[in-house]
């Protein structure tokens, strides 16, 4: 499938907030309705703005997006209908080589996206018992492995 990697505008946040939700729920098996509904509003109107934004579109719409910031991906969702089909390769091999990014911090009871990044070339530097926003879900920090 092709997808073109795009700037995304504050038009798109409500796109992007779908993609994220829907993500979220095929993925964060961990998180509650309670603890979703908490998030969204975060991400929506304070998340999205503290990042470059990129998305992966096609004539359907946005399959997934990446947030990135001072060289750490903050984010990386794709709709569940675009999953394994090379979207977010596509995504974390632009945040790496355009955005530089070279840093990921992931929910650890997110298995899928801690094979992923693994998988990728990333391995784990360290780890915190909470989120950023306190609550208790581990997150792994990874670092890209380099080879010089």
């Amino acid at each position: 499938m092709e997808f073109t990697i795009a700037p995304v505008s504050k038009a798109d946040y409500m796109e992007i907030i779908t993609v994220w939700e829907k993500s979220v729920r095929a993925t964060h098996h961990f998180l509650q309705e309670e603890d979703i509904q908490y998030y969204k509003p975060l991400i929506l109107n304070t998340y999205l703005d503290a990042v470059e934004l990129r998305c992966a579109r096609n004539a359907a719409g946005i399959a997934g997006f990446v947030g990135v910031a001072e060289h750490n991906i903050e984010m990386l969702f794709i709709d569940p209908e675009y999953r394994g089909k090379g979207v977010g390769k596509q995504l974390l091999d632009y945040s790496i080589k355009m955005l530089h990014a070279d840093k990921v911090d992931v929910n650890e009871q997110n298995e899928q996206a801690v094979g992923f990044y693994l998988h990728c070339g990333f391995e784990i530097i360290g780890r915190s018992a909470l989120d950023s926003s306190g609550k208790p879900f581990p997150i792994l920090h990874m670092q890209l492995h380099r080879q010089d």
